[in-house]
């Protein structure tokens, strides 16, 4: 599903539900006559207003995460049908509700990379079936390339969730709390890891050859 396709599905979804044109003329008598009605266009209304702040920030969450814009398009698309699904667990305080679109996030983006590990798999599996010879493989290091980017040195010496953590609080501006809450971890826990995570990756920009 293109990211175009997602977010009419999301977001085009029981306009007249959302924006409550059915309850403009008289709300309160509305609300009287149909309060379960009047209820979920409130809560419908609060998730437009919702998606259409954080939806940049998601984007770009996906952007700094993935190889091509229409990649990180498809994971946004797909994480916003989700929010509307569930448009009843989200929380009502706008910071709770934030962190809760980027737990979402996360999933996602988890799900692409276990079913693109699986294609993988499955693909060198396959070439290793119908090769009936190949070369060796040189044994000589390849040293890194001068003014490799901060987030090639990230992702080789870091595991995933200490990179996540680094991710969080640096590309997408939340506190470790916040990242502990969104990576289901104790505050504690990620504390450690980061305080870990940023002594590693001093070291290694204060040594000389490695970028």
């Amino acid at each position: 599903m293109s990211f175009g396709e997602a977010v009419r599905a999301g977001l085009g979804r029981d306009a007249s539900s959302r924006t409550g044109d059915d309850v403009k003329a008289d709300p309160v008598a509305a609300a009287k006559a149909d309060p379960a009605g009047a209820a979920n266009a409130a809560r419908s209304a609060r998730i437009s207003e919702l998606v259409e702040r954080e939806a940049g920030d998601l984007l770009d969450y996906f952007l700094r995460r993935t190889t091509t814009a229409e990649d990180a398009a498809d994971l946004l698309g797909e994480t916003l049908l989700i929010v509307w699904r569930r448009e009843r667990a989200v929380p009502d305080d706008p910071i709770q509700a934030r962190m809760w679109m980027f737990g979402v996030a996360r999933k996602v983006l988890s799900g692409q990379h276990r079913s693109r590990r699986r294609r993988e798999a499955l693909t060198a599996r396959l070439a290793a079936e119908l090769t009936v010879a190949m070369p060796a493989a040189s044994t000589v290091a390849v040293p890194a390339a001068p003014g490799a980017d901060l987030r090639d040195l990230i992702e080789r010496l870091l595991d995933e969730t200490d990179q996540e953590i680094i991710e969080l609080v640096y590309w997408d501006g939340f506190g470790l709390a916040e990242a502990a809450s969104i990576l289901g971890l104790r505050p504690a826990t990620v504390r450690s890891r980061h305080a870990r995570a940023r002594a590693k990756l001093r070291g290694a920009l204060d040594t000389p050859g490695i970028p």
